[in-house]
């Protein structure tokens, strides 16, 4: 029997609760269903809001033995995204990444992963005491970024250390690029090791043919979701979806009761079944609507003198089946302008223009009235949501019109005004190195001591010039998004230092470190 996922039970009945005749409320939280707020927060928050900031009510269930409406709503989200079980996640992807990798390595075990996780991988190892075998990501010099992992990497990390419990990814990237993860899937099958794909960008895989399949069609063992990201859940709001025994179920929801709050909130629990019901109702619909803006926006975009950009596809037939002659061009790198994934992930490369990407950004935003998602040193990355409209993407046309009419590329010169040509910037590039390069890779797949050695020894601070060739202490990287260049219990490498700084000069942020103007960096002892 169909079912139906026009229902919310989980937020129809927090707004029961919110409609309930007035009682004498004795619970938390401290506000009492809004009575107690201020009137800067009504203003700014509204009031009805916290009439639905409810605790666990006998009528609301409980996120850590759901019984009842949220056990149906996590019921639904595992139908509509395709696993065979779901956990609603109110303290992020991260603690569903944390919780993965304690479901799934215990002190001393490895765990085979990319060498450009998220931190919150980081913080996983430190917790369970797991034993990181990095992999370098193949890397885009046409580009400047890392844009996923080879299968062959894997595989070889596997025969190399056939004592790992688990494998972890990346896909897509935060730029949008997929890895291969049907491939990938395979080869850590074939080894004995489930697949934990960090699929924190890509929720929306699953609702539309134009998209790369969702890490669990492509048979992962588990995928984490950011709901927030790109679908209309509140920020924070993230799924976890299992499929298949390689993952003991029991452990992983004993790991997410450390890693979740045992206050979670309701408000972030209800947004997701609402998010869960919009894509399962109309999100083929709100998709197609999505990429139409981005393609538009790309056509445009491309027009421009001075820019390079970057949307990767996905290319299938009108029925939803992938296209033969282009079905293994899907996966990996072929060339500038050709890697493949989300398409509504927009990379605008503005070298040049004489400009930085955060150079770019600031003018974009403080003068142009448009906000990017991520600005790095030679681009700026564009998300298109079902939350875009037409009107967004004629700013961000026209704002690039004016930012390419102040800074023209060299060799061009402004119709309205006459302006230095500004030369493309010697940027450095990244310290990841080229696919399948021979040279050596800057950090060693096992670092001399595992993060949560690090995390637990005496540290001191150096002068970052005087640093290479010691042990980092910290997880030190440009924010967002959040992947560290330096990672704790890995040597110090001259090109992590150099990369740095050039995001530093080039007025980029960096998170991790504790002293952050970065002129020392914390060491092991």
């Amino acid at each position: 029997m169909p079912i139906d996922q026009s229902q919310t039970p989980l937020l129809s009945r927090l707004q029961q609760c919110a409609s309930r005749r007035p009682y004498a409320a004795f619970h938390t939280p401290g506000h009492k269903r809004g009575q107690g707020i201020s009137e800067q927060q009504s203003a700014v928050f509204g009031k009805a809001v916290f009439g639905v900031d409810l605790p666990e009510l006998p009528d609301l269930d409980n996120l850590f033995a759901p019984e009842g409406v949220i056990l149906q709503a996590q019921e639904l989200a595992a139908a509509a995204f395709g696993a065979e079980q779901t956990w609603f996640l109110a303290n992020g992807s991260t603690c569903g990444i944390e919780a993965a990798i304690l479901a799934t390595c215990g002190p001393g075990e490895k765990l085979i992963l990319p060498r450009n996780v998220h931190t919150s991988a980081i913080s996983g190892m430190v917790l369970s005491g797991a034993v990181p075998v990095y992999v370098q990501p193949d890397y885009s010099a046409e580009w400047d970024m890392p844009v996923g992992i080879s299968a062959a990497a894997i595989e070889a990390a596997l025969k190399e250390h056939p004592d790992a419990r688990a494998v972890m990814i990346v896909s897509p990237t935060y730029h949008g690029i997929c890895s291969d993860v049907a491939a990938i899937a395979r080869i850590a099958h074939h080894h004995g090791c489930p697949l934990i794909v960090d699929e924190a960008h890509a929720p929306h895989f699953a609702f539309h043919p134009h998209f790369p399949p969702s890490a669990l069609a492509a048979k992962a063992d588990l995928a984490i979701q950011s709901a927030h990201k790109v679908l209309s859940a509140f920020t924070q709001a993230a799924l976890m979806h299992i499929q298949g025994n390689r993952i003991d179920r029991s452990q992983l929801a004993k790991a997410l009761q450390l890693t979740q709050s045992t206050s979670p909130s309701y408000l972030l629990l209800g947004s997701l079944d609402a998010a869960r019901q919009q894509m399962a109702t109309s999100g083929t619909e709100r998709m197609t609507q999505a990429i139409a803006l981005a393609d538009r926006a790309v056509e445009e975009l491309s027009k421009l003198a001075g820019l390079q950009i970057l949307q990767p596809k996905w290319r299938c037939q009108e029925n939803g089946e992938e296209d033969s002659k282009t079905k293994n061009r899907n996966i990996g790198t072929t060339g500038r302008g050709e890697l493949w994934g989300d398409r509504t992930r927009i990379t605008v490369d503005v070298t040049k223009l004489g400009l930085t990407g955060f150079e770019a950004d600031e003018i974009l935003y403080e003068q142009l009235g448009v906000a990017a998602e991520l600005p790095a040193l030679r681009h700026l990355m564009f998300i298109v949501t079902l939350g875009n409209t037409e009107a967004d993407i004629i700013r961000l046309i026209q704002a690039f019109h004016q930012l390419c009419h102040r800074h023209p590329p060299s060799g061009s010169t402004s119709n309205t005004a006459k302006s230095k040509a500004a030369n493309p910037l010697p940027i450095p590039h990244s310290p990841f190195p080229t696919p399948h390069s021979p040279l050596p890779t800057p950090h060693p797949p096992t670092p001399p001591i595992t993060p949560r050695q690090a995390f637990f020894s005496p540290t001191r601070p150096i002068a970052l010039a005087q640093s290479p060739g010691h042990i980092c202490a910290e997880s030190i990287c440009p924010y967002p998004p959040g992947i560290p260049l330096l990672l704790p219990g890995e040597p110090v490498t001259a090109g992590a230092i150099a990369q740095l700084r050039a995001i530093q000069a080039a007025g980029g942020l960096i998170s991790g470190c504790s002293e952050p103007s970065l002129e020392t960096i914390r060491i092991i002892e």
